[in-house]
């Protein structure tokens, strides 16, 4: 049985700032709203970012109008807090807000298992860490669903932990560290412990990206409203992920993308370490191995 999902991800409702166009936020939301009901999904999912902050105040009046635009939403909506949706707000004023659970979660869709992985996405700034931090807590819970899932894995996040190269990102060219977590090599191991195929899908980065590690393929989408690829207008990017023996997923917009591939069990073979760390190669080197 397949499984339809309407996705928007990065919507940045607010003020424009840098290559986001935040101004035409509230449009776009009544254009995806159109999009998803005509799709009819199964579900949608809502992949974070949905403001631009500002200020606590500003803030929670940014996110109740991205809140109240989704209400023209049919099908059931799973948010997920992007950095932007934490930098003056808490989880629970989220959760008031939108009416739902912020904590990780797993639920049954057709035949594939989607999991709702909603590690901690605010961005710390103290003089003792600047950055994202990936809570062990978090961790250990994605590797026992991975572990115990008994179908296919579709596994949802604002931050992708691809490790994918940033080289050509307005944003993260030059600031590789904040496209993802710090230990994100752990977050790559724990899914892959999954005896099942596993996809996942995420935001944050701005792009359509398509990266496969481990026999895992790992999709990031556009953002609603940036512009950096798109000349200066909103790319409007409207995702539809279909998830059956074969995985489809297409983002309509100004940055448009479609690919479509069969998802599998299959891992790879470990990576070498270091050619001047590993005893064999040091062995031929110097002779000692022919």
């Amino acid at each position: 049985m397949s499984v339809r999902i309407a996705v928007v991800a990065d919507i940045h409702h607010g003020k424009p700032s840098a290559t986001k166009r935040g101004d035409t936020a509230l449009e776009l939301m009544a254009e995806f709203a159109r999009f998803a009901n005509d799709a009819a999904p199964d579900f949608v999912v809502d992949l974070g970012d949905r403001i631009s902050d500002m200020d606590r105040d500003t803030d929670l009046q940014l996110e109740r109008e991205v809140a109240e635009a989704f209400k023209a939403v049919n099908a059931p909506v799973h948010h997920i807090n992007g950095n932007h949706d934490r930098d003056h707000l808490d989880v629970s004023d989220n959760e008031e807000i939108l009416g739902q659970s912020l904590a990780n979660a797993t639920f049954d869709a057709g035949d594939w298992r989607i999991a709702l992985w909603r590690a901690d996405s605010k961005i710390h700034r103290t003089p003792e860490h600047s950055g994202f931090i990936l809570h062990e807590a978090d961790l250990l819970w994605l590797s026992r669903v991975a572990q115990n899932t008994d179908k296919p894995l579709l596994v949802l996040s604002h931050v992708p932990v691809s490790g994918h190269g940033q080289i050509g990102n307005y944003y993260f060219e030059r600031n590789p560290s904040a496209s993802t977590y710090p230990m994100a090599e752990r977050a790559r191991a724990a899914l892959a412990q999954s005896r099942q195929p596993v996809v996942c899908l995420s935001g944050h980065v701005h792009w359509n990206t398509i990266t496969t590690v481990d026999g895992i393929t790992h999709l990031t989408q556009q953002s609603l409203t940036e512009s950096f690829t798109t000349r200066g207008e909103p790319a409007g990017a409207f995702g539809l992920l279909e998830l059956g023996e074969t995985v489809s997923w297409q983002v309509q917009g100004l940055d448009s993308i479609a690919h479509s591939f069969k998802p599998h069990a299959d891992r790879w073979t470990p990576p070498l370490p270091d050619f001047n760390q590993h005893p064999e190669f040091a062995a031929r080197r110097r002779g000692d191995l022919k």
